[in-house]
């Protein structure tokens, strides 16, 4: 039996959820299995302590050099790549590796097999055990975002003939997909918030829309409204369980403290929430209601990536906004600081699960259509049943089935990555592509300036394009309006829409929480940040939950380099913004408050000394 835990936003309390769940039925049944599959930022490890007894490494054949002796420099394994991870450039073959996908494209496009293939490390996979519970999780190597559903894989490969509890990665892209597609149920954790709620609906789309009727876990239960019920019944969506808000439980989280084992309370309700969902994990689960795509009015042409840099538009000076975990504060903040700031552009990068919107209220004056990829068929009429594309395909995408006792081979939408292999070896030109669409983008203005955004779409992939569209669309609108700085909102993790996020980057300002996970994932996401040279700060938002672990971070981000901005202390001022549309620079005046714009003018001063 799988179950999957998941949630559209980071930070709703996916991971305690995981973790509780799992400890309770483990004590009813003889094993469990948790398998971490948020391979940017694993850290069910952290509460369930197991022993680890076992460590590999995680590889894939990739291109890695070329042969110079063999190589003619016809240009056709740079043709051939749909990532552009692979350039001639005055006669030289340049391999981008933190844009390759190891589709294996070039290596079939190559004339004279000058494409050398070595293995390429993707990251770890960890085996432990604590008590009856067998743990296993993945580290995915630094600037390996786009290898996340692949890492995802090979830890489902350790689903148990037992209770297997799949935590997965926020959002609703692809390593979520992965994680969630094949399940016997999925629970969405979610908080009665205007951005938990926003989060919630492109999560419930994107599992409908793959087959998987999800039930809802409401954590931090404080309602201020009925948004969420209401939501919750219109689209005849369960909700099995309530965990309250209470700020001892998020203290005991700090200290990697199981909860059902600190509140007896608390204990109570996983026992009944574990009961339930074994009880639908059993049954048929068919979709209420199927979501269908937004229709889509912009009547132009989509518009596909380029490398940050490649157009016209003159880069402002970009502080981009980042955390290692969800849920540390990262689009609150940055709605603070543009609400403080004099003269800024204003991007959201989160385009997964973009909630700036719902504080700003932009008014959208252009928008456009988005092509990540390619949409695959096999013209059956045409197809030849030889095989070859099924045996070339590295994503598993191409399913063979049966017909009148022949073979016939399909694409499966959700595996397929675009690569465009399939349709290179394909002799028989019965492999028919057109350009994806797989997302929207925005030009909007709001109170606080000129704001590029976007959204995409249900279950589609490629976001770190969509980022690069959005600070692209966010240069042209600096350039318009005489703007030398934006404020960036990015994506949380370690994975292709942060490291598109933070490329280039005047500053990256990585937010965190004193917990354990708050630590871990900070880690992370500052060995991202240095990888790629960027200069970059810490802030400790509720950093009275626990204000040892905050002087530790304090401690971290010293070690990497970062400047220490300042603390923030806990307070449910934030969320009654939220409810309100403003951030809470413009809602309130209190400690709270005063910490952040005291740290904006640190933030400020730091680019301000830059800028000279």
């Amino acid at each position: 039996m799988n179950i999957a835990i998941s949630s559209g936003k980071g930070g709703t309390g996916k991971t305690f959820i995981a973790t509780n769940l799992a400890k309770v039925l483990s004590e009813k049944h003889d094993r469990i299995h948790y398998l971490d599959c948020d391979v940017e930022e694993p850290n069910g490890h952290l509460f369930i302590h197991p022993v680890i007894h076992k460590q590999k490494d995680v590889t894939l054949v990739a291109p890695m050099d070329v042969d110079e002796e063999k190589c003619i420099h016809c240009g056709k394994c740079a043709e051939a790549c749909h990532y552009n991870a692979i350039a001639m450039v005055k006669d030289n073959v340049l391999i981008f590796r933190e844009l390759c996908h190891v589709c294996g494209g070039c290596v079939i496009a190559c004339p004279v097999d000058a494409i050398l293939e070595k293995d390429r490390k993707i990251g770890i996979i960890k085996e432990g055990a604590s008590q009856n519970i067998n743990v296993f999780y993945a580290l995915l190597e630094t600037a390996e975002g786009g290898m996340s559903p692949r890492l995802v894989q090979k830890i489902k490969e350790y689903t148990g003939d037992c209770i297997n509890i799949l935590d997965s990665s926020p959002g609703t892209s692809c390593p979520v997909v992965e994680t969630v597609k094949d399940v016997d149920l999925c629970v969405l954790v979610t908080d009665p918030t205007p951005f938990g709620i926003n989060d919630l609906k492109l999560s419930v789309d994107m599992a409908r829309e793959i087959g998987q009727e999800p039930a809802i876990l409401v954590n931090r239960a404080e309602y201020h409204d009925d948004a969420l019920k209401a939501y919750c019944e219109a689209e005849q969506l369960d909700i099995i369980g309530e965990i309250p808000d209470e700020r001892k439980i998020a203290e005991s989280y700090s200290r990697g403290e199981m909860a059902v084992d600190q509140f007896p309370e608390i204990r109570k309700r996983f026992e009944k929430i574990a009961d339930d969902v074994l009880i639908l994990a059993e049954q048929e689960r068919p979709v209420r209601k199927k979501a269908g795509k937004e229709k889509i009015t912009s009547k132009k042409s989509p518009e596909r990536a380029k490398s940050y840099g490649e157009s016209q538009n003159q880069k402002p000076r970009e502080l981009v906004v980042i955390s290692g975990k969800g849920g540390t504060g990262k689009t609150s903040l940055t709605a603070s600081f543009t609400a403080l700031a004099q003269s800024v552009v204003i991007a959201d990068c989160d385009v997964d699960a973009a909630d700036l919107h719902l504080v700003l209220s932009p008014q959208i004056k252009e928008r456009g259509l988005f092509s990540g990829g390619v949409e695959v068929r096999i013209d059956q009429d045409v197809c030849t049943q030889c095989g070859k594309c099924k045996q070339v395909c590295r994503f598993s995408a191409v399913r063979e089935f049966q017909e009148n006792g022949k073979s016939r081979y399909e694409i499966d939408a959700l595996a397929c990555e675009g690569c465009g292999v399939c349709e290179l070896v394909c002799a028989d030109d019965a492999i028919k592509s057109k350009p994806a669409l797989n997302g929207e983008w925005f030009m909007s203005d709001c109170r606080h300036g000129p704001m590029s955004h976007a959204k995409l779409g249900v279950a589609e992939e490629n976001s770190g394009r969509l980022v690069t569209i959005v600070r692209d669309k966010a240069a042209y609108l600096a350039q318009q309006n005489g703007i030398s700085e934006a404020i960036m909102d990015g994506a949380p993790g370690t994975g292709c829409p942060v490291i598109s996020s933070i490329t280039g980057a005047e500053f990256a300002l990585a937010v965190t929480e004193p917990t354990v996970s708050g630590i871990h994932d900070l880690e992370r996401v500052l060995q991202v940040i240095h990888h790629f040279g960027v200069r970059s700060g810490v802030i400790v938002n509720k950093y009275d939950l626990n204000e040892e672990l905050t002087h530790k971070i304090n401690e971290l981000a010293e070690e990497y380099g970062a400047t220490f901005l300042g603390t923030i202390p806990y307070g449910k001022e934030v969320t009654e913004a939220q409810m309100q549309k403003l951030s809470v620079v413009e809602y309130t005046d209190t400690p709270l408050t005063e910490s952040i714009k005291k740290i904006w003018e640190k933030m400020n001063g730091i680019l301000h000394v830059e800028r000279k």
